[in-house]
């Protein structure tokens, strides 16, 4: 399955689109520092260094990063996660 990554007007978030349907109906998924979420992939993604807030939509996430992270180290992570959840 492949993840295409793309930049965002904001140079601290990326969003990282999949093949697969991550998120069923039409409603978005978001989660700030200090929350949890229902969908496990979610709290994944927070747990990670450098991670600020994530949001999801169907077949995407966008991860905005804590302005010291680096896209460089944070990117594969992020991706790995995706791909050991099977998307």
């Amino acid at each position: 399955m492949a993840i295409k990554i793309e930049e965002t007007p904001n140079p601290n978030a990326r969003k990282f689109t999949t093949d697969s349907l991550i998120f069923r109906g039409d409603g978005s998924v978001s989660v700030m520092p200090g929350q949890t979420s229902e969908h496990a992939i979610m709290n994944e993604l927070m747990a990670l260094d450098g991670v600020d807030n994530v949001f999801g939509f169907q077949n995407f996430i966008t991860i905005n990063k804590l302005p010291n992270a680096d896209w460089e180290a944070l990117a594969p992570k992020v991706e790995g996660l995706l791909s050991e959840n099977g998307y």
